[in-house]
């Protein structure tokens, strides 16, 4: 394993706080991933399969129709996408688009799961702070919504 993925990943602020043997781990399902600006990462209504840490760049989480997008929430350095990749048969809720020339370390979704079951305190660790994430799409799309409705937030 090159040293690259270690010291991105103990940089990133998604894994601040795990021990370094729990860094070290993740490092070994880790790779990097880069994105050219507009280009399509996630299609919603697909299925995930891999968990993503935005190290430079950004990307926009939107809710897409046949006719437009609209974007949620806009993630730069220091933040995840791709959570659906951790759970069994559940579809991408959100389209993922690079708004700028974007690289990101990739964990396979897969791996990352059997890591969770294998190793039970990493494992309610990745998953709370996962939760976090969540909430704060859930967050973001009420607030998106009520602003298409005229409500201020």
């Amino acid at each position: 394993m090159t040293p690259g993925p270690v010291q991105a990943l103990s940089r990133h602020s998604f894994v601040a706080g795990l021990s370094e043997a729990q860094i070290a781990t993740l490092a070994l399902i880790a790779g990097e991933a880069a994105f050219r600006e507009n280009e399509v990462i996630l299609k919603d209504g697909e299925r995930s399969s891999s968990f993503y840490l935005v190290i430079d760049g950004s990307v926009s989480v939107e809710l897409r129709t046949a006719r437009y997008a609209v974007c949620v929430q806009a993630l730069g350095p220091g933040q995840v996408f791709g959570w659906s990749s951790l759970l069994d048969h559940q579809d991408t809720l959100f389209q993922v688009r690079a708004r700028e020339y974007t690289t990101t370390l990739r964990l396979d979704g897969a791996a990352l799961k059997r890591l969770c079951k294998a190793e039970p305190e990493l494992g309610a660790e990745i998953l709370q702070r996962t939760l976090q994430v969540v909430a704060g799409r859930v967050k973001a799309t009420e607030i998106r919504f009520a602003e298409m409705c005229g409500i201020r937030v």
